[in-house]
């Protein structure tokens, strides 16, 4: 894994510049970087190397193609580029020497014998690249298919300018871009910035599946706004290469029906998607929380390895929030190599005031913390670690694909005066009394943080008129209406979309694709990319393997939700390397205490930071209102805590930005 930055610049910056830029992607890429420039064209490429493959020097990036027309720097990894390799020496398009095995050098042959677009599609892998074609002095940017590998772009100070992350265009000489309000209005609602925005103006975040060209004739100019691809705008061009949209329209149009076949399908596939992510030239284990998805990887790396796989997780002392034990159960039952550690309150508390520099933008996904621990911890042991993100978008395994259908055809038939009445009275019962209740049923039954669950539900059964309402309003913190910032204006997002046609007519299908294209990229994996970068560690990700997807998009509602459980094909195929009495149990998400620590050790940090004259200062939130939130939650009245975690967050990230 690696950091990729650069620009095309309307005044020539100097090397020193680029190096800078390049410097603040250490973290990414800790074993050496280097640059490129061609101070005629004005345009620079830098790159920090995590080495995984190829550990010589014959990995060194920037890269040339070996005609000398394509320079590259690349982060991720392309899976299948042996094969590729095996495809272009067939057609004679290499007749020498290749100088190492790095997919790096496979993707700038494929460049010169197919074309940029024509590879990309042919890739299997994660990825964000940067191209420069020297002939004809334009730069590329794309980025894998869903999402994996984070690629930021946009205008500074005369310039075009790309990263990984905003750490390195926040260092290219004379930034000054403002912060964006309605922008900040946007990561209020959803807890992160949705692509293609981003906090700062004039910056964008490249949408997953994307292909971005811009000439150096444009390089100054930045436009009025990028909205979603495709965008032609002068010379800037962005494409799609891969469509989400287009792959659930083609398995409607070839389903697999038979659920033999479809379970066989299933394991073939991701068998395959994890034997070619073990591939390193470095230590490689796996996150495991003894969850459906994780336990999936983790089962099918142990069948195909010749020695325990290495596997990390984290427990907490706290109810709700400790899956050490089901990870522990699964991994005796493999025969992995485990390694759990027990996190203290203070050893999570500590990570807090790290999160602004990590996330480098407000991002208000508390689960943060842990991943950032767990990450740490693989790190002492391994370079590479697979996880089992992706499984619940892709299989249905998310709590509310079955409950908000059930809730709302259950109290859809009350008028809304009637409905805001009932969720005003769901509301007056505390937090705390609905976690009681919850302790007091059936073990299946049970919901994860009942008490935060049912407030949010109430507050948003008074506010919505359909399912898809209610799936917007479950998947907002703070409406667009709100007026948590104030003189926002409301921008369009891929919520917005209307997803039509007699193969989308089960809102739990429309809820996947959503969540697919939103919640999984700009939230799971920005979350799960920086926390491990942070600590220079590569994650791979074989649910998104492009195949599997394709093939999830191929089974019916059925075969992924059925008798008010998820995941149901997954499961089989789990069932046949893992004991089902190992695996049954409530769904919980990966968090930590936070209603709780907001009540105790964070009250004074929270406090600070929400302090009503520090907020007007500040001129982007409402301070009357968050105030307000934050006494409620404080007297225990009302389960506030992801709308206020994400204030924090921003006020925690803008006291950053601003220092």
């Amino acid at each position: 894994m690696c950091g990729i930055t650069g620009f095309i610049a309307e005044r020539f910056p100097g090397a020193d510049a680029l190096r800078k830029m390049t410097t603040s992607l250490l973290h990414r890429g800790p074993d050496e970087g280097d640059i490129w420039l061609d101070a005629e064209a004005r345009a620079g490429l830098g790159h920090r190397r995590l080495s995984i493959l190829e550990l010589s020097p014959a990995g060194h990036q920037p890269m040339h193609s070996a005609c000398g027309r394509y320079v590259i720097v690349f982060n991720g990894e392309i899976y299948n580029h042996l094969e590729l390799r095996q495809e272009i020496v067939a057609a004679g398009a290499h007749p020498g020497p290749w100088l190492g095995h790095s997919d790096t050098e496979t993707l700038l042959a494929g460049f010169v014998h197919w074309g940029i677009k024509e590879t990309l599609v042919r890739t299997v892998g994660m990825f964000a690249i940067a191209v420069w074609d020297r002939a004809e002095r334009r730069l590329y940017l794309a980025r894998d298919r869903l999402g994996e590998k984070p690629l930021y772009y946009g205008w500074v100070n005369g310039a075009f300018v790309f990263g990984s992350e905003l750490k390195a265009l926040r260092c290219y000489p004379g930034f000054d871009n403002p912060v964006d309000r309605d922008v900040v209005s946007l990561y209020m609602q959803f807890g992160y910035v949705p692509a293609p925005y981003g906090i700062y103006r004039h910056i964008y975040k490249l949408e997953p599946g994307c292909l971005l060209s811009m000439a150096l004739a444009d390089a100054a100019t930045p436009p009025s706004a990028v909205l979603f691809a495709p965008v032609r705008f002068g010379t800037l061009n962005i494409e799609r290469y891969w469509s989400l949209s287009t792959v659930i329209d083609s398995g409607a149009q070839n389903p697999v029906t038979d659920e033999r076949e479809a379970i066989d399908l299933l394991e073939t596939a991701l068998l395959q998607a994890v034997k070619l992510q073990s591939v390193a030239d470095v230590p490689l284990g796996a996150f495991l929380s003894g969850g459906i998805d994780s336990s999936t990887i983790v089962a099918l790396m142990q069948a195909q390895a010749s020695r325990p796989v290495r596997t990390f997780t984290i427990g907490f002392d706290a109810d709700g929030f400790n899956e050490a034990d089901y990870a522990k159960a699964v991994a005796r039952h493999l025969g992995t190599e485990h390694t759990e550690m027990y996190v203290s309150p203070r050893q999570a508390l500590e990570v807090i005031p790290n999160l602004p520099h990590l996330y480098c933008e407000p991002f208000a996904d508390s689960s943060q913390i842990p991943t950032f621990l767990l990450s740490k911890i693989a790190r002492q042991h391994v370079t590479v670690a697979l996880s089992g993100d992706a499984g619940d978008e892709l299989f249905g395994g998310y709590n509310r694909y079955f409950w908000a259908g059930r809730v709302w055809n259950r109290l859809s038939w009350l008028p809304p005066s009637m409905r805001h009445l009932f969720g005003a009275l769901v509301q007056q019962v505390p937090a705390g009394a609905w976690d009681m209740l919850n302790h007091g049923l059936p073990q299946k039954h049970r919901v994860s943080r009942l008490g935060d669950k049912a407030h949010k539900l109430a507050y948003r059964m008074r506010t919505v008129n359909n399912l898809d309402d209610l799936y917007r309003s479950l998947v907002t913190e703070w409406p667009a209406d709100s007026g948590v910032v104030p003189g926002a204006r409301p921008l369009q997002t891929l919520l917005d979309t209307r997803l039509t046609g007699s193969h989308m007519a089960a809102a739990e299908l429309r809820m996947m694709a959503w969540d697919t294209m939103t919640y999984l990229p700009d939230d799971i994996l920005h979350k799960v990319d920086r926390a491990a970068m942070g600590v220079s560690l590569e994650t791979r990700v074989p649910f998104l393997d492009h195949r599997i997807a394709e093939l999830a998009w191929r089974l019916p509602l059925h075969m992924k939700m059925r008798d008010g459980q998820g995941k149901w094909a997954l499961r089989q195929v789990l069932y046949r390397h893992v004991p089902r009495k190992l695996i049954e149990r409530p769904k919980a998400g990966f968090g930590v205490p936070l209603n709780q620590w907001l009540r105790g050790p964070l009250r004074d940090w929270a406090e600070a930071l929400l302090d009503a004259q520090r907020l007007q200062q500040s001129g982007f939130l409402n301070a009357k209102l968050v105030r307000e939130k934050w006494r409620q939650h404080l007297t225990g009245s009302h389960d506030w805590t992801s709308g206020l975690w994400a204030a924090l967050m921003f006020q925690a990230w803008l006291s950053k930005e601003q220092g």
